[in-house]
């Protein structure tokens, strides 16, 4: 991911100022490298290295995503809408 893609992810996710880590930052990191991964897998269907790179990420993206949703339900309903990933 080129440095400005991901600077711009973090400014859109970011909870306060210096924040790069928060579970937001790192889900909508994840979350475009799933698309980044998906898109290249449509392209190249028998990399199976990717594969299991991107069910390792998607993996993440999950326990990621069901912290959340323990510790703060608003936080993480919110989260889904903004990138889109429920219907």
């Amino acid at each position: 991911m080129e440095k400005e893609k991901k600077g711009e992810i973090i400014t859109q996710f970011r909870r306060k100022e210096n924040d790069t880590g928060s579970v937001e930052v790192q889900v909508a990191l994840l979350t475009e490298r799933i698309s980044r991964l998906t898109e290249h897998l449509k392209a190249y269907p028998q990399d199976k290295h990717t594969r299991h790179r991107l069910l390792r990420v998607i993996g993440k993206q999950r326990r990621f995503l069901a912290y959340l949703r323990r510790s703060d339900s608003d936080r993480h309903y919110a989260l889904i809408k903004r990138l889109g990933l429920r219907k």
